[in-house]
């Protein structure tokens, strides 16, 4: 029998993310796990309102999602430790700007950049609904079809209720292929 645990967001573990958006500029850094998936050709990324990198992102109408790896944890950590109106953030990752002018962490393997099309007020969230318009991919990480491989690629997950960081595991099955009707 499961027991009621109340009204608890339990959706975890999400990717880890550093969401980069243009302050003036320089690039401004936050560490985000609350990102998802709407559509076929949209993304959410909610982040507190308080946040200072909101601000920037309303003002430009862009932002970069950048995927954590193992190797990029620290600095990831590090950007969502400290608020930008408190810390000049621009030099803790070398980037690039993509081609919608968004900046872009070199040293994470995979990285989305998004125009923002629209913004969900929820209390004390900003949630921005973003287009995707580029995705840059190491080519480490692409498989021999030009896919992305995130066996190689191994995303850190976040899981919220115990603010641990956790690796990807093996790789279990292919969707869709457990075709046979379930035992009960």
């Amino acid at each position: 029998m499961k027991k009621n645990v109340g009204s608890l967001l339990a959706l975890y573990p999400m990717p880890l993310t550093v969401v980069g958006a243009m302050n003036g500029k320089k690039p401004t850094w936050t560490l985000v796990a609350h990102i998802g998936i709407i559509g076929h050709d949209r993304v959410l990324v909610s982040l507190a309102a308080p946040h200072f990198i909101n601000g920037c992102i309303r003002e430009t109408g862009k932002l970069s999602i950048n995927l954590v790896n193992e190797v990029m944890l620290p600095e990831a950590d590090y950007v969502g430790s400290v608020s930008g109106e408190k810390a000049d953030k621009s030099a803790v990752f070398e980037y690039d700007l993509g081609d919608a002018g968004s900046p872009i962490i070199r040293k994470s393997p995979l990285t989305i950049e998004c125009g923002v099309v629209d913004i969900y007020n929820t209390p004390n969230f900003e949630s921005f609904i973003c287009t995707v318009d580029n995705t840059y991919v190491a080519e480490e990480h692409l498989n021999e079809k030009g896919k992305v491989d995130y066996e190689t690629l191994k995303p850190v997950l976040f899981e919220f209720p115990t603010y641990q960081y956790l690796k990807t595991g093996e790789v279990i099955g292919k969707c869709l292929s457990f075709k046979k009707t379930p035992k009960k």
